[in-house]
């Protein structure tokens, strides 16, 4: 069956073949963050379409767009309590409608997320199972089990919440009072877990991916993909040592549960073999429809064998690739990460998936910086968050990009603690706050408190004052700022039509220096001086310089030959 999907541009419109999502660069809008078109301090659809502009120009293929489903917000739009509604404060169906329209005529996908691991504890289904009991239909769409103990005081296990302290909540009854059993949430606890061992939940998501296809949404990030399904008998688990979070998170003896880690075995809720029959009634989905539409996982495992699985030709079309995140500033590091995810993915004939920042993770202009008497050196940041990005974007495969990044933002810090509203903080009574501080929203111009964000000055974040000369409005146009880097990388990107596709080619480089050849893109011969001295690069390599993330890029004479120099902490793009 062929679906004919409202909507749908046609793909001249596009301007990308159907299998478009193997080279793309995606842009990720959290919507609350991005743009305010009402002016309550909240960003919403309306003001993302009155961008698009924007990103049109930017010169990016598609967006992603966080979750802007009906949500009680306790975890920033990831708690759904309805996966077929809007949330009012962001908008409306028909505003979404008109955005997948508007996106397309710019020639631009539109890719949602979906979260399938849990859901709100507002949602129809857990307010059913509230007024329910053991044995009913409503409990069995959750994890619900009896707690252990004489009076089943105790939760059925040890899990974790990855936001920190128990896993586990009580069920209550009908009049509130606490029962002998419990619910799962391997997050918040209004986000109960699924269970994915009933099959009206695999009908139900099914269908949802339907209703939005049918709208003409291009495709799904996933959240959580490496979830879903928990090991049978739900065993107790030898949890990592504390300080293992996500990216960004220091640690101490709160430390939540990791989403993986590479060295212990397979949590037992994390990263099982039946994820990948879900996955597989999935593409049967999305390829019903005429282009098939594309799935991206959020998927966290422990190695890029594990990850390939994921994109095997009957699951999903792509995965993030964290290893290359977590590399950080090391070249060994993002060499092993970048040769072990090419190799795997080839294996399945999947492209690489790559991205440096997300509304997880510290922003990588932060996370990249170097510590100087206890302070990250920011400028260095930069500079660092500029070289990374340009010689990511040489890499073959997808990348996604962050909201904000291409303006060189850096994560806010200091927010008083009454302003913060990720779960994590929270629960963790105030030591682990990695996630508000890359949310903030966006600067757009102005030196007015909300920089654009909206013209009342409103912002659920508050906005460092900093951020006024990082504006779009302050680096458009202007000669070496970050914007403009984004733009003229991304604009030859889209014109070397196999920068993002083909064989990658490593170079014998000065130490310190990682060096690729792009063979099918003619040539393009990518370079990072990780170091802090200026490197002389081989003649060999050619002097044709197409770009460069700063300024310390010089053509030299050398002996009679020509040879081209770069400074400390800068990446640059040469024709070989």
């Amino acid at each position: 069956m062929t679906r004919a999907t409202p909507g749908a541009a046609p793909e001249s419109a596009l301007q990308r073949p159907r299998d478009w999502w193997r080279d793309a660069v995606v842009y990720q809008v959290y919507p609350r963050s991005f743009a305010d078109s009402d002016g309550d301090g909240m960003g919403d659809i309306p003001g993302l379409i009155g961008r698009l502009d924007y990103l049109a120009d930017l010169g990016v293929d598609a967006v992603w767009i966080s979750p802007f489903y009906s949500s009680p917000l306790h975890d920033g739009g990831y708690d759904v309590a309805d996966y077929r509604s809007i949330d009012s404060r962001l908008g409306s169906l028909t505003d979404v409608d008109d955005l997948i329209a508007q996106a397309h005529a710019r020639g631009m996908r539109v890719i949602m997320d979906i979260v399938p691991n849990h859901s709100s504890s507002e949602h129809p289904w857990f307010q059913e199972a509230l007024t329910a009991g053991p044995g009913s239909a409503a409990w069995d769409r959750y994890v619900i089990r009896e707690g252990r103990g004489e009076d089943h005081e105790e939760p059925p296990n040890n899990w974790r919440s990855v936001f920190h302290g128990r896993g586990w909540s009580r069920m209550p009854d009908a009049e509130g009072n606490p029962t002998g059993y419990w619910y799962l949430h391997l997050f918040d606890t209004t986000q109960p877990d699924l269970n994915w061992e009933n099959p009206e939940v695999h009908e139900e998501f099914r269908d949802i991916l339907r209703f939005w296809f049918d709208r003409g949404i291009d495709g799904f990030r996933i959240d959580v993909a490496h979830g879903l399904v928990k090991e049978a008998g739900l065993p107790d688990f030898d949890h990592p040592e504390a300080g293992s979070g996500l990216p960004g998170f220091d640690g101490d003896e709160q430390a939540p549960e990791p989403m993986f880690d590479s060295d212990h075995a397979h949590a037992p809720y994390w990263d099982q073999d039946g994820v990948h029959d879900i996955y597989r009634e999935w593409r049967a989905v999305a390829d019903e429809y005429d282009p098939p539409r594309v799935f991206c996982g959020e998927t966290w495992v422990p190695n890029p064998e594990r990850l390939a699985r994921y994109q095997r030709p009957d699951e999903l079309h792509t995965s993030f690739n964290f290893s290359y995140l977590e590399a950080g500033w090391d070249a060994e590091a993002m060499r092993s990460s970048i040769d072990a995810t090419i190799a795997n993915h080839a294996t399945v004939g999947a492209p690489p998936t790559w991205v440096l920042s997300n509304h997880d993770v510290v922003r990588h202009r932060t996370r990249l910086a170097p510590i100087t008497d206890g302070a990250a050196d920011l400028e260095r940041g930069l500079s660092r968050a500029r070289a990374a990005t340009l010689f990511t974007l040489g890499l073959p495969g997808s990348l996604y990009l962050y909201q904000g990044e291409e303006l060189g933002l850096h994560e806010v810090s200091d927010l008083p603690d009454e302003a913060r509203q990720d779960p994590a903080w929270h629960r963790s009574g105030g030591t682990d706050g990695r996630r508000d501080g890359c949310r903030v929203p966006i600067p757009w111009s102005g030196a007015a408190p909300s920089f654009g964000f909206n013209d009342t000055g409103a912002s659920w974040l508050p906005m460092p004052a900093t951020w006024a000369g990082l504006s779009v409005a302050e680096e458009s146009g202007v000669d070496g700022s970050t914007l403009e880097m984004y733009r003229a990388a991304l604009r030859i990107r889209r014109e070397e039509a196999a920068l993002g596709e083909g064989p990658l080619e490593w170079l014998n480089a000065p130490e310190g220096v990682l060096a690729y050849r792009r063979p099918a893109a003619e040539d393009v011969i990518v370079v990072l001086n990780l170091g802090d001295a200026p490197v002389r690069l081989p003649a060999a390599w050619g002097t044709d310089v197409l770009m460069g993330s700063g300024d310390a890029i010089a053509v030299l004479d050398d002996d009679g030959e020509e040879i081209v120099v770069i400074g400390g902490e800068i990446s640059v793009w040469l024709r070989g």
